[in-house]
Formats: structure tokens, C-alpha cells, sequence
């Protein structure tokens, strides 16, 4: 394994913006991707910033924009951490895998908890962006998207 030191997040941010002059970065409360205005935010005072920072890009390399199941979210999680990881190396930026790891359990705890059924905790079948149906008692349950705010489910 190659080891590699973490420049600063400006030093990175500037050589970012110079390599994909199509991608807006901007300084924020949060690390996200948006499609609509191809624009990276990140927290620069975080201590992974730059590998987060890397993955949000990877994002927008990828052309992630909408998911019609939470599945397929989990799976532009899962090529946007590898993308990253082709990032940090040509930008010398340390990839940790327990970072990668720790960010994918925390959306497969997220798609657990929103199939799980509110009357038997049977994990359900997604059968449209936000409904799921239980296969064990047929319950049917709405979710809100719940990514960065509590989890909440309707039974239908």
C-alpha cells in the first residue's frame, strides 16, 4: 500500500478546480453532490474533508443524479467510494477504507430501517420511490427520504 499525505482542503479545493472547471465547489455545512448546479459543498474543518471531499466529486464524475430505489442509491454510494479511491491516489490524497465502510453502513442501516415493517419488522419489498410492502403480514408503509433528517413511516 502507498502511503500518501493529506493536503490541505484550499490546496486540494484549487487543484479540484483547476481539473474539472465544470464542477463548482463550495465551502458549507455539509458534504453533498448537486446535479443541478454540478456543484461539490463540503465541510473544510472536517477531519476526513479531503477523501470526502473526493467522494463528492466522484459523484458528479459518475453523473449521479436521481435513483428510482433505495437499492440503486446504495449502489452509487458503492461506485462513488470506488471512484474516490481512483481520485486519491492521483491527487495524493490517504484513502481509508474504514471511511468508506463506516459511510456504506450507515445507508444500509438507512435502507434496513425503511423497509423494516411498522407491524411485524419484517424487511419489505420497495414497490415505488417511497412505499414499501411487507411480504410477511402485507403491510403497506410510506417513508420520507430521511437521508439527513429522522425516519418516519405512514402504514397505508
Amino acid at each position: 500500500m502507498v502511503v500518501t499525505t493529506t493536503p490541505s482542503i484550499r490546496s486540494l479545493v484549487a487543484k479540484l478546480q483547476t481539473s474539472y472547471p465544470h464542477v463548482q465547489f463550495v465551502a458549507g455545512n455539509s458534504f453533498c453532490w448537486s446535479s443541478d448546479g454540478s456543484q461539490v459543498t463540503y465541510l473544510a474543518d472536517h477531519d476526513d474533508a479531503a477523501l470526502l471531499l473526493l467522494h463528492e466529486l466522484a459523484h458528479g464524475l459518475l453523473e449521479h443524479a436521481q435513483y428510482d430505489r433505495d437499492i440503486h442509491l446504495l449502489q452509487m454510494e458503492r461506485m462513488a467510494w470506488d471512484e474516490a479511491r481512483t481520485l486519491a491516489t492521483l491527487f495524493d490524497v490517504a484513502y481509508d477504507e474504514e471511511i468508506r465502510e463506516s459511510a456504506l453502513d450507515s445507508y444500509r442501516q438507512w435502507l434496513h430501517d425503511r423497509s423494516s415493517c411498522p407491524d411485524c419488522t419484517t424487511n419489505g419489498l420497495q414497490t415505488e420511490k417511497t412505499t414499501y410492502t411487507c411480504l410477511a403480514c402485507r403491510q403497506t408503509w410510506r417513508v420520507n427520504e430521511a437521508r439527513v433528517c429522522g425516519l418516519r413511516r405512514w402504514r397505508l
